[in-house]
């Protein structure tokens, strides 16, 4: 894209969104025939998480079921956090929000009589679940979402450019900085009105189910411009990532243990029996400690579907099958050694029921944002319905309004970016796991911080720094919630604190005034202040 074309995609009424995974392409398909630019930092269906998404999508269209059970749902397994009025409006949204994506031509199983087939997850009081092909969901929305978004002609997607910096004037966007990854080309395109739609902040980890696009640089750039973060400390690990040596881990979708697959360790024992009354069914943050404890104490931890799916795996789940052979690992006949690994983040840039953030013109939706549904734990497969049902009250939103159209900005000129050290970044990676895990404490999150501080100290890259800002965000956060709520834990503070029973709602200014009263020295305290 040249400087020229940059300038050319604005008008008046123009729209940029930043991500091409479902709840982007999804607003940009709302929000036709209004003209929308996607800007991608991959090629359109690689580098979501959406893609990689097995579960599907919960939505209350079975029979007997109903939005409010849905929303009880919502709310019980959300650590009393969880925003009610907004999980009942989600709930409530969901089967309109199917019916969308069956107009879009995703292809969702259905039964023998034709009706929506519905699979049922980990904490849902029924099967709600909405698959494709057992665990392809993902793939065949966005690859649905795609064929339609190439069809569409007032949405103009622009890919290969990743965004480093959201542009603030007087508390208003007035643009962005991107950059190629191809040759490291910045760009200003000046925007009037932005959504981020850039995915979490999997990749911060060293073992994740996410992409490695999915570092938080979208969090980071709207923290860096002054948005109020929310709930940042609450990530989720997945219980069941398949450990084959590969990064990111495969997954093996919750569905395999909906359809009674279980839990065992070394020596054939279920443990998640005497952990939990619903054993392998319980809350996700519940059994990734139970994973986590079981590897910790040298038994290793297995998910056993030898049984219960047997001889029909690869036909139910072929997309977990496939991982697992690619790893010699013959899921039909053989259990398969799992590990917790970060897989969602229910934290983000604090949004309102209309997707809007605290910044004028900046709105999110998606993982990249924090709209009260999840509180301090995830329900299984909310998260594509929060995106989709976020995307179009977005699209909705931007309809309504009218702006004037963005002022010029001065093109940057062509630079070559200066990519990550890798060895940084994996030092980051590997502290993010060690120290802001599946189990936390006070010292290994404040060792975290000032490692932060020596990394950002050693780099002059822009997207090093980013993944700094976001880690930061979640170090400092989980440092001062001093109890265990959800999928957050410490264990030197192991049980609720009811009067913690709140959300949390943060900027990159007071994070950093935490990470200061952790660094000792002169020089590191510097490093963390810069950045800011």
């Amino acid at each position: 894209m040249s400087h020229k074309e940059a300038a050319q995609a604005q008008s008046p009424d123009h729209v940029v969104i930043v991500g091409a995974g479902l709840a982007g392409l999804f607003c940009a398909l709302k929000l036709a025939p209004r003209p929308v630019t996607v800007i991608s930092a991959a090629s359109l269906g690689e580098g979501a998480s959406s893609v990689w998404a097995q579960g599907g999508i919960a939505a209350a269209v079975g029979e007997g079921d109903t939005p409010e059970a849905h929303a009880r749902d919502t709310i019980a397994v959300g650590g009393g956090i969880v925003d009610e009025a907004v999980a009942h409006r989600l709930a409530g949204e969901a089967a309109e929000r199917i019916d969308d994506l069956l107009s879009y031509g995703v292809p969702f199983d259905r039964d023998l009589e034709g009706r929506l087939a519905v699979g049922r997850e980990a904490a849902h009081s029924a099967r709600r679940i909405v698959h494709v092909q057992g665990d392809r969901a993902g793939k065949a929305i966005i690859t649905a979402l795609i064929e339609t978004v190439r069809k569409t002609p007032s949405i103009k997607v622009i890919e290969g450019y990743s965004a480093e910096e959201l542009l603030v004037a007087n508390g208003a966007v007035t643009g962005l900085r991107l950059r190629s990854t191809a040759n490291g080309e910045a760009l200003a395109l000046p925007a009037r009105a932005v959504v981020l739609a850039t995915g979490g902040v999997g990749h911060l980890y060293a073992v994740t189910t996410n992409p490695a696009e999915s570092y938080g640089g979208g969090l980071a750039i709207a923290a860096r411009a002054g948005a109020v973060i929310a709930d940042p400390e609450f990530v989720q690990f997945h219980p069941t990532a398949v450990m084959i040596g590969k990064d990111p881990a495969p997954l093996a979708t919750e569905a395999l243990r909906g359809e009674g697959a279980t839990l065992i360790n070394g020596d054939g024992e279920r443990f998640m029996l005497k952990i939990d009354p619903l054993a392998e069914l319980a809350p996700r943050d519940i059994v990734a400690r139970g994973v986590f404890a079981e590897i910790a104490a040298g038994r290793g931890a297995f998910l056993d579907a030898t049984k219960a799916v047997g001889t029909a795996f690869a036909q139910k789940f072929p997309t977990v099958y496939e991982s697992c052979l690619a790893g010699d690992i013959d899921a039909a006949t053989q259990p398969i050694p799992i590990a917790p690994a970060a897989h969602y983040h229910m934290g983000g840039i604090a949004v309102d029921g209309r997707g809007r953030s605290s910044i004028a013109g900046l709105w999110a939706a998606g993982e990249v944002s924090s709209t009260g549904a999840h509180g301090a734990n995830r329900l299984a497969s909310n998260s594509l319905l929060e995106a989709v049902v976020y995307a179009a009250r977005i699209a909705d939103d931007i309809r309504r309004l009218h702006w004037q159209a963005p002022d010029p900005i001065t093109p940057t000129a062509k630079v070559h970016s200066v990519a990550p050290e890798r060895s940084l970044e994996a030092r980051l990676r590997q502290t993010m796991s060690t120290h802001v895990g599946v189990i936390r404490d006070a010292d290994g999150l404040a060792k975290a911080i000032r490692i932060f501080g020596e990394i950002k100290a050693g780099s002059e890259s822009i997207a090093l720094r980013n993944m700094a800002t976001t880690a930061l965000l979640i170090t400092t956060s989980a440092y001062v919630r001093e109890e265990s709520r959800g999928a957050h834990f410490r264990s030197d503070f192991p049980k609720a604190n009811p009067d913690l029973a709140r959300r949390t709602m943060t900027t990159l200014s007071a994070a950093l005034h935490v990470a200061a009263d952790l660094v000792y020295t002169p020089s590191v305290a510097e490093v963390i202040g810069s950045l800011a």
